[in-house]
């Protein structure tokens, strides 16, 4: 290498790479917790080593509270010398103990592990140009993705993307007919249903596991009788005159986008409307080289684009697309009118028409 060297450079990258290194080793460290309960036992009340062992149901202290000073170090939980004795803020709660804060991140751990086990097969893709199939990723990667979108689901679809479409949310209230296309394990559908008695809903998603686990979310919350799962790709589902289609974080995932636009408008009902949620980015990659822009394109060379290419057409639009190639598909399609009607820290929702 025959440049020279700028130090402070140089420590600042380091600085950043142990940062980064750290937030990696932290994946493993934060889903124990979490299965084991130490953080939902930590919320409690402040407690030492032992008491946090005994509080989470019998665990063995020495574990619990290198456990413990691993969550500090990672500030995830706060620790006082003093008294050694470990606590977690409100705040650190609402990350990893309220299931319906905008932050719980839960399911952020889930999908990271399941994208380091995925790694292998995403490798080879590298090499052939193939892609990996959305049920043979990883572990229970659907699981993680419905769990990584739902806080976001909770707390913004019936509060501000709805309201925010134009005169949807009226119809919604007087009786209207809805697909929830690409559902998954359904928690989208179910949170509209749940809000909107007088509609009926259908969840469509063409991984059959992910909708029998929506069927049986479904039955748990007493809702088998307003809202209805069908297995179907996007581009095959029979039913029509739906007054709105919507699509939660999965229009970038389709191996056919443009087709699968064009039967969206073919199943609407005259007048109806089709609601996109897509990853919030800019046209162009600049613009997203930023926190939300970095989990996003990881997240896509390791989830998105496989699953993508593993499809008819392959695409592979990628989660930061963009809002100016989703509209041009949504015009392509027929729409006339499109528009960003609302968007939030990670997610922009158009509407066609």
């Amino acid at each position: 290498m025959s440049q020279q060297i700028d130090e402070a450079k140089l420590h600042a990258f380091i600085g950043k790479m142990l940062g980064d290194l750290g937030g990696a080793m932290s994946v493993p460290t934060v889903r124990i917790g979490l299965r084991l309960g130490l953080f939902q036992a930590l919320a409690a009340a402040p407690a030492d080593a032992g008491e946090l062992a005994a509080r989470a149901g019998g665990l063995h202290p020495r574990y619990v509270r290198e456990w413990a000073l691993a969550q500090a170090a990672n500030g995830y939980v706060d620790y006082d010398p003093a008294s050694d004795r470990f606590s977690l803020s409100p705040e650190q709660a609402m990350v990893f103990v309220v299931p319906d804060s905008p932050v719980y991140l839960p399911g952020a751990f889930e999908l990271v592990a399941a994208m380091i086990e995925a790694e292998p097969r995403v490798e080879q893709c590298f090499r052939d140009g193939s892609g990996v199939r959305w049920g043979d990723h990883a572990g229970c990667l659907f699981c993680a993705t419905g769990a990584f979108f739902r806080p976001g689901y909770v707390n913004n679809i019936v509060q501000n993307w709805i309201p925010a479409l134009d005169g949807i949310e009226a119809r919604l209230r007087s009786g209207a007919k809805v697909a929830d296309v690409g559902c998954g394990v359904g928690f989208s559908t179910m949170l509209m249903a749940e809000a909107y008695p007088a509609s009926e809903f259908v969840g469509y998603d063409f991984h059959e596991p992910s909708i029998d686990e929506a069927r049986r979310h479904a039955s748990e919350h007493g809702l088998g009788d307003r809202v209805r799962f069908e297995c179907a790709p996007a581009k095959a589902i029979g039913e029509n005159g739906f007054d709105l289609v919507t699509m939660y974080d999965c229009l970038h995932d389709m191996g056919d986008p443009r087709g699968c636009a064009a039967h969206m408008r073919e199943i609407l009902a005259p007048g109806g409307h089709w609601m996109v949620v897509e990853p919030i980015a800019g046209d162009a990659p600049e613009q997203n080289m930023n926190p939300v822009g970095r989990l996003y394109y990881n997240a896509s060379t390791m989830i998105c684009v496989p699953t993508s290419l593993d499809q008819e057409v392959g695409e592979g639009l990628g989660a930061q697309a963009g809002e100016g190639r989703l509209s041009a598909i949504m015009r392509e399609a027929g729409f006339t009118s499109v528009r960003r009607a609302a968007e939030g820290p990670f997610n922009m929702v158009l509407e066609a028409a």
